[in-house]
């Protein structure tokens, strides 16, 4: 290894020096700069005050005050206090009136501020303390250990700390801004060094100064143009190690100090379709926004609870929900082709066995006349014997769907003739990716296309399908009856609980977060995230839907209340989507439903009341009466990691108080700063309800139940399984267990 250059380490010393003392000089800068801007507020706001203040006194004078008549008592007691007020103003009378004791009211508990919560929310994890806890106007010596080791465990990062050696964007860019003008002082020092005799600029005349001096001006933007020396980036990068090596500091700056256009588009970016930038796209570009920000498990956009884990594509939709119109809808229709009404009929879905059978009699009758339509039916015929009767695929639903591939069908034989001569229609980029988008959904409809956009006939929009090659059918698999399809599933999932003994005590199991397996083409087996996790595969997951290992709800025609239903045994609710015959998938309207495995989902919680505990602080009572086993409420709260509990919680436990509830290995639910109003429910060794951990429709979930017959108006009590150390300390007082 070679020994560094002593000219280039010194001349990196250098560097460092003039690094932290520019960062310093900037520092000190925008503290004077900020405390010069609160000074100039606060100079304006006095004078708005006092503007204000003397236009309401001059309002005051103006108006004519009047005293009130006090009656005086006629009698009274002469123990009692009298309270007299006397007036400065001449002709106000003197104003005596008897002074009332008031009994004493007990004290409100304390109750620190927080948000309603109905649903969990998840969080980041918060890498920076936000503040110093209170901890009393006494500092004892533990708490300032507390204190050390809180902020050791933020990596000493606490926010709005001075000096705590962050350097920010904004910071970084005038820092190399005022580093810059050192090369350029060191540039112009060595062009002055470097000048040749003093008769050769005396020799120039002016108008060749002139030039001189534009010709370094525009040398100087040439070199500000271009990247900074390779040394300052290194110097930055010893004194700030936070921005990483001095390639990546170099790359920062570049992205930093691009030009900007303020018409210019983010990469990946699709211009608007409406704008006067409109390009015809693909529709998995158009849409691209949509299926980045739909969450596919809760079907909504700016979901809450899964904003920082992509989920995949979800499951398939069964049946088409538009169907091919039969008839024309106008002069300009596309149905008026040659074959197009027989090619209509031959791909709508209620038209199944009985069309096929139709068009191969037709076929044959047709025979003699035209050999050309019998061999396209025909070929139609029997092409379609597998998909008439299949599901459309993924990116059929617009609504829950990611991009997926279409399966393209061949145009020979299948098409209307479309070989007649008409007038070329021009497109804009607009509406062929309009077209596009609608084809995914409508698929061959083309009347309906043509009326969503509103500028083409459907006729014109049949010709550019056919033009696009996008006239396809309608990709989907070859599917079994119903019926043998939900048998076969059962037994192979029966095989499978039996393979991993479902029924055995999951108390000792670890519960993993759920996250869909995506491995296209491959099984689950041992390398499925499902299986290591020891989840079952759920409708989100990419896998066969044949999948050993996918649950396939239940067939349950009770309540689904006991150990009987595959569902209540696994510990998770009922899917509307899986289990159709025990009514979890019916009266969405309505309370009264005959499962009873499905209320998280439904938010069917009971009527809560808040009040004084008699047990400690605020506590948690219930206005309604519930049966054993019936669903009270969910706890909710943030959503927030196990490393972040654990810092949290130290906090927490300082306090004496805490709303931490595990929830699987990777999170746990925080209601001390979001929840709702199950979060006052207090500890008890002979609680009233219990908290079960469910899985909701892929996420878990804490529902609350009775333990017993509550009657309204009692305080609800659950375990918090403390040790009987932790019990003593934090609970001192047990409710009395009267009602039984």
């Amino acid at each position: 290894m070679e020994p560094p250059d002593p000219t280039y380490t010194r001349t990196l010393m250098c560097w460092k020096k003039r690094v932290r003392s520019e960062y310093i000089r900037l520092q000190q800068l925008k503290r004077f700069q900020a405390n010069t801007a609160a000074r100039m507020f606060y100079v304006e706001n006095l004078t708005k005050a006092q503007e204000r203040a003397h236009l309401l006194n001059e309002d005051w004078k103006k108006l004519r005050v009047q005293p009130i008549q006090m009656m005086k008592p006629t009698s009274g007691h002469p123990f009692l206090k009298k309270s007299t007020v006397e007036s400065s103003f001449p002709g106000f009378a003197v104003q005596t009136i008897f002074m009332r004791s008031l009994n004493t009211v007990a004290l409100v508990p304390i109750m620190y501020s927080w948000s309603p919560l109905q649903q969990n929310f998840m969080v980041e994890d918060e890498t920076v303390l936000c503040n110093i806890p209170y901890m009393g106007d006494e500092v004892k010596e533990e708490d300032e250990t507390f204190i050390e080791e809180l902020i050791n465990n933020y990596d000493g990062k606490v926010h709005g700390e001075e000096g705590s050696g962050l350097l920010d964007d904004a910071s970084f860019l005038e820092l190399m801004e005022a580093l810059l003008q050192y090369t350029d002082e060191e540039e112009k020092w060595l062009s002055y060094s470097t000048e040749g005799k003093g008769e050769e600029v005396k020799e120039e005349g002016p108008m060749t100064r002139k030039r001189k001096r534009i010709a370094e001006e525009g040398s100087k933007r040439v070199c500000r143009s271009l990247l900074p020396n390779d040394l300052i980036f290194s110097a930055i990068s010893a004194v700030f190690p936070e921005r990483g090596f001095p390639e990546e500091v170099k790359k920062r700056y570049k992205e930093l100090t691009e030009a900007y256009d303020p018409n210019a588009l983010p990469p990946q970016c699709t211009p608007n379709i409406d704008g006067p930038c409109a390009k015809s796209v693909q529709r998995e570009q158009s849409l691209h926004s949509f299926h980045t920000l739909f969450c596919r498990r809760c079907f909504k956009y700016d979901c809450f609870l899964h904003p920082f884990h992509a989920s995949p594509n979800v499951y398939r939709r069964r049946n088409r929900e538009i169907k091919i119109e039969t008839e024309p809808c106008g002069i300009h229709c596309f149905l008026w082709l040659e074959g197009a009404k027989e090619y209509a009929m031959m791909n709508n879905p209620r038209s199944k066995c009985l069309g096929r059978r139709r068009r191969k009699t037709t076929a044959l009758a047709a025979s003699g006349s035209n050999s050309n339509v019998m061999e396209t039916k025909e070929g139609d015929s029997d092409r379609d014997t597998g998909n008439d009767c299949a599901s459309s695929s993924s990116e059929a639903n617009s609504r829950s769907q990611t991009p997926t591939k279409q399966r393209q069908g061949s145009l020979s034989g299948e098409l209307p003739d479309v070989s007649e001569p008409s007038e070329p229609v021009e497109w804009s980029g607009a509406e062929e990716s309009l077209f596009r988008v609608f084809h995914g959904t409508y698929f061959n409809n083309f009347c309906s296309i043509a009326r969503l956009m509103g500028t083409k006939t459907c006729k014109q929009v049949f010709q550019f399908a056919v033009t696009d090659s996008l006239l396809l059918k309608v990709p989907a698999k070859e599917l079994m009856s119903t019926a043998q399809k939900k048998k076969r599933k059962h037994r192979l999932w029966a095989a499978h609980c039996r393979k991993i003994q479902l029924k055995k005590d999951n108390s000792a199991n670890q519960v993993y977060n759920y996250q869909p397996c995506d491995h296209p083409d491959h099984p689950c087996d041992s390398t499925c995230p499902c299986i290591m996790t020891q989840n079952f595969c759920e409708k989100f997951c990419q896998c066969n839907p044949d999948c050993q290992n996918r649950f396939p709800g239940c067939r349950c025609k009770t309540q689904c209340n006991t150990k009987q239903c595959p569902c209540y045994l696994a510990v998770r609710e009922c899917d509307p989507d899986l289990c159709l015959t025990c009514g979890a998938s019916e009266h969405w309207d309505s309370k009264v439903v005959s499962c009873k495995n499905c209320s998280i989902q439904r938010g069917l919680k009971k009527h809560l009341l808040l009040a004084p505990s008699d047990v400690a602080g605020w506590g948690t009572f219930i206005k309604e009466s519930v049966q054993k086993n019936e669903f009270i409420s969910e706890y909710c709260g943030e959503l927030i990691s196990q490393d972040e509990a654990d810092r949290r919680g130290k906090v927490y436990d300082k306090y004496m108080s805490s709303f931490l509830f595990n929830l699987n290995n990777d999170f746990v639910v925080d209601a001390t700063r979001k929840g709702n109003k199950i979060r006052f429910a207090n500890h008890s060794v002979h609680p009233n309800c219990y908290a079960k951990v469910v899985m909701v429709n892929g996420d878990h979930r804490i529902g609350i139940f009775a333990k017993r017959t509550i009657q309204a108006g009692e305080e609800l009590f659950f375990d918090y399984r403390y040790s009987q150390a932790d019990a003593l300390k934090y609970v001192g007082i047990e409710r009395e267990t009267d009602i039984i």
